[in-house]
């Protein structure tokens, strides 16, 4: 399965000469997750998520996690877990109207790249084996997964993973944002925000 380029990327790809490289690079392309793709999906900590509504619009978030918080369930498909934001669910409501994404994983220390094209699902119900602290899962039918250039890439090291992200071994504390008061009578109902006695994390800016 190839990445099947359109008129206009093929007019880019001719101007500069490139249509022979594009499509030599285009024959790594898979329609399926390997077992060397999924060792290193599993082994991240974080991705990027493109999405788009209904008109196009797009939208590209940041995904934190602790490492296996992306699952390979099988070569074609893979979920990761919805925790608790702002509220606003951009990604989300795109995938009820829009499930096409695109995932961008990349290994900051050595400058690995691995993107994933499919077409997603949002399950609210079935969150028995779900990561810790879940509120939804995606599901990602796999269409495209293929590797990219690392050159560009800036080499990163992990100073320290953050206190927010759920493992099942406490609750994670409350962002300093929710409290401040600008933000007094939006919170959700059973926000830990709410509860006075619940630990707030260190003072950083969270927002």
């Amino acid at each position: 399965m190839g990445q099947d380029y359109h008129e206009a990327q093929r007019a880019v790809q001719d101007r500069f000469d490139t249509r022979r490289l594009a499509d030599r690079l285009d024959e790594a392309t898979s329609s399926r997750i390997s077992d060397e793709h999924r060792a290193f999906i599993e082994a991240r900590d974080m991705f990027f998520l493109a999405t788009a509504d209904s008109d196009g619009v797009p939208q590209c978030s940041y995904k934190g996690g602790d490492p296996g918080f992306v699952r390979v369930l099988d070569p074609e498909t893979l979920t990761f877990p919805v925790y608790d934001g702002n509220g606003m669910f951009l990604s989300v409501g795109n995938i009820l109207v829009n499930p096409h994404v695109g995932l961008l994983f990349i290994d900051l220390a050595d400058g690995t790249r691995l993107r994933v094209n499919g077409v997603a699902t949002v399950d609210g119900e079935d969150l028995d084996d779900a990561p810790p602290g879940a509120q939804l899962v995606v599901r990602v039918q796999v269409r495209a997964v293929f590797p990219n250039c690392r050159r560009y890439v800036h080499r990163r090291e992990v100073v320290e993973r953050s206190p927010f992200v759920p493992t099942g071994e406490g609750a994670p504390p409350v962002p300093d944002w929710k409290r401040d008061p600008w933000f007094d009578g939006t919170l959700p109902r059973d926000d830990p925000a709410r509860d006075p006695d619940h630990p707030s994390a260190p003072s950083i800016p969270q927002f």
